[in-house]
């Protein structure tokens, strides 16, 4: 029985591997330079526009183990980046906030990563590039799990 061919290009799975291999790679001296690290940009940006998460909503939506949040959080917090209180509607809840300077640091950051994108995708139209953006963010948003 011959193999069948179901079609040209390769699988999503390589390209997207390949991709975030280049993203990760060039991304890196960006943080560093701004003075986080992967999670704890990752933290900082899902707390942008929000007044505040709980910590168990935070890892979640950071996809980091609430264990571990802890250290990244005790780290955030002794730097200025974020507020921890505790909440008032259940004050065995605490919940997290970016401060004026978590905020500042996220949208510089956020700044240098749009240009090395722009600089990555530079073989693209700008609407080439939105519509990549737009339809991986539809194909997470369809596959998203509570």
């Amino acid at each position: 029985m011959a193999a069948r061919d179901d079609g040209p290009g390769e699988e999503l799975g390589a390209l997207l591997s390949g991709l975030l291999d280049l993203v990760v790679e060039r991304e890196a001296p960006i943080l560093k330079a701004h003075g986080v690290t992967t999670w704890e940009y990752v933290i900082l940006s899902r707390l942008m526009g929000e007044s505040g998460l709980t910590q168990k909503e935070l890892a979640r939506r950071s996809r980091r183990d609430p264990t571990r949040l802890i250290g990244h959080l005790d780290a955030l917090g002794d730097r200025g980046l974020i507020a921890r209180e505790v909440d008032g509607a259940d004050r065995r809840r605490r919940t997290v906030r970016l401060t004026e300077e978590g905020r500042d640091l996220v949208l510089a950051t956020r700044h240098d990563i749009r240009q090395m994108e722009a600089d990555l995708l530079g073989g693209l139209s700008a609407d080439a590039q939105n519509d990549l953006r737009n339809a991986l963010a539809a194909v997470l948003r369809r596959n998203a799990t509570a």
